[in-house]
């Protein structure tokens, strides 16, 4: 049973079928008050109003039983903040500005004191490591559920720092809580001046114009999956529009509205310090909806032009391997398909590719890897390439490089299992889940033979593999990720002259020559064991400024899980073990310093 009532909506005793009422939104402002302009489908719950455009819809009683265990269920993750970070302390008796803070505040900075005081604004003698002294500061006390959670002191004129070990969280938060509409800035100033405008629902991001927003993911399901609009309102500076793209890419396009400030200003406070109050409003109202999916002008993409015109084509993301970064890098929103013959050690390669990725550019993984299960054993490669060591007590591998791996992987890595039937759609809108709610920029299917293909009737097998890599490529262009798919060749048949077996090359993949022509990266690992080296093969670079495709040469050591970058003669006359030198050997740490004891 659906409780119109609850909705107020009047269906004359009706228990099925369509019918016409009278519309309890718009009848205030009507003068025909009998017009029966809103249309009520009974059995599905939809409503819909042709004078007011009012479209909703009335749940039936399980339905509104699941939504309210699962806003329970909401408000009770929210409530469990984390314990493990360190807290400053509010002292509610010092919140006294000095004459000269609250001047700069108010007359220079043009923050209301109604405002200053409604955040809390204060101010004390902190040391600040850029000018190595005490100076005086003011601080943006970050609040959640009304506990001080992290502090940003800033001293005049630009200075700043954080609480060390304090939890990264946005600022204001507390603000957006059962709302379905926010403004997000990226400074503290910045939300003081929309909330002097008469905004509300207002936070800033922590750490200014950094685009890794891991601080989002706690508060992704908590705070802003209900919102229906989400106002960016960012610098218009470079790494502003860095940030705008991030959010927009975390919080979804069809909800984003973005603010542009006009001539002579980056920021709100800049805008209301110049035009005021008045103004301000007007240009966080008038904010301009993204860009329609799939349609662009020139216009729409003014900005990323001009910085190519500036900056040029920059080279993508480098993994550390000398000689490999020299023939291709990297770019999210990209396709890569990696193969060779069983045994040749593609999983292993791609393992390491994306941890490099990962630790020199930030990108978080996302794994759909079912040929590597339990998980568990998966994580103890990853942790071998991470510490250099064998994943056995006594081995070096201590008890603090072993907590510390965790607490990487626990940061970095997602795994997706799945149970009952694995469609590339159903593993799809998981990556999809990775993407939004963790913020992982790499994803990696390995292999592509695991996943319960199912083509439509008299479809054939190139029409299907043509439309399964379209949704991989729209995958990864649409949520601005690197899409990793391990993919198995035919059988490659010896030469029966030579009785050798020919090198695979990416129109070997199995199923469809489409592997090569949809793809941006085609990568070919082999392992030759007579020399004791795996070659790999970049046969395809889409973009030039990427990289130029060529050959690469590691050897693997089983100690550790690594490739090592090696030199490798091809002269005939040289005996096998001869054929390998000036390999460069690494069993360092490779955790980040801050994750070490």
């Amino acid at each position: 049973m659906r409780n119109f009532a609850n909705y107020d909506v009047d269906i004359h005793g009706k228990s099925s079928g369509v019918l016409k009422t009278i519309c309890k939104k718009c009848l205030p402002t009507r003068k025909n008050k009998r017009d029966r302009s809103l249309r009520v489908n009974v059995d599905t719950g939809h409503c819909h109003c042709y004078h007011c455009g009012a479209d909703f819809y009335v749940p039936d009683d399980v339905e509104e039983r699941k939504n309210a265990e699962r806003a329970v269920a909401r408000k009770r993750r929210a409530a469990a903040i984390p314990q493990h970070f360190q807290r400053p302390m509010f002292d509610v008796s010092k919140t006294t500005l000095s004459e000269d803070t609250e001047r700069w505040l108010v007359e220079t900075r043009c923050i209301p004191q109604s405002v200053i005081a409604a955040l809390r604004i204060t101010e004390q003698e902190e040391f600040m490591p850029q000018s190595g002294k005490k100076e005086r500061c003011i601080c943006f006390n970050y609040f959640e559920g009304g506990q001080l959670i992290n502090t940003k002191f800033r001293a005049l004129p630009k200075l700043f720092k954080m609480v060390q070990g304090a939890e990264l969280i946005p600022y204001n938060i507390d603000s957006i809580v059962g709302q379905t509409s926010c403004i997000i800035h990226e400074g503290e100033l910045d939300a003081a001046s929309s909330i002097a405008a008469g905004f509300q629902s207002v936070i800033s991001v922590p750490a200014g114009a950094n685009s890794n927003l891991s601080w989002l993911d706690r508060f992704m399901e908590t705070h802003f999956e209900d919102l229906k609009e989400i106002i960016i309102a960012v610098d218009a500076d470079s790494a502003g529009i860095r940030l705008r793209n991030e959010l927009i890419n975390r919080l979804g396009a069809e909800r984003c509205r973005v603010v542009t400030y006009g001539p002579e200003c980056k920021d709100a406070n800049e805008h209301l310090c110049k035009y005021g109050i008045a103004s301000l409003r007007i240009a966080i109202e008038q904010a301009a909806e993204v860009p329609l999916e799939g349609i662009f002008t020139a216009a729409d993409l003014h900005d990323d032009l001009r910085a190519l015109f500036d900056n040029g084509f920059g080279p993508g993301a480098e993994t550390g391997w000398e000689e490999m970064d020299k023939i291709c890098t990297y770019e999210r929103g990209r396709s890569v398909y990696v193969t060779g013959v069983p045994g040749a050690g593609k999983s292993e390669w791609v393992d390491e590719l994306v941890l490099r990725l990962c630790l020199r550019h930030q990108w978080k993984i996302g794994f759909f890897s079912p040929e590597n299960t339990p998980i568990v054993y998966h994580l103890r490669k990853l942790i071998e390439k991470l510490t250099g060591h064998r994943f056995q007590n006594g081995c070096g591998m201590t008890e603090g490089l072993l907590a510390n791996s965790e607490d990487f992987l626990t940061e970095n890595v997602s795994h997706i299992s799945l149970k009952g039937n694995v469609s590339p759609d159903r593993v799809l809108a998981k990556a999809h889940e990775l993407v939004v709610r963790r913020g992982c920029r790499i994803i990696v299917f390995d292999p592509l033979n695991r996943f319960d293909h199912n083509p439509q009737p008299g479809q054939t097998e190139t029409q299907y593999i043509s439309n399964l890599l379209n949704k991989f490529t729209e995958f990864a262009v649409q949520h601005n990720c690197l899409l990793v798919v391990v993919v198995h060749p035919r059988k490659m048949n010896r030469n029966p002259v030579t009785g050798i077996t020919p090198r695979v090359e990416m129109y070997d993949i199995n199923g469809s020559a489409d592997f090569y022509n949809k793809a941006d990266y085609g990568i070919i690992v082999e392992r030759d064991k007579e020399v004791g080296v795996t070659r790999v093969y970049v046969d395809k670079v889409k973009f030039k400024h990427l990289g130029v495709g060529g050959m690469a040469s590691f050897v693997y050591d089983p100690v550790s899980g690594r490739y090592l970058p090696c030199e490798e003669s091809h002269d005939p006359s040289l005996s096998a073990d001869l054929r390998v030198r000036n390999t460069m050997f690494d069993n360092s740490c490779w955790l980040p310093e801050k994750e070490l004891f």
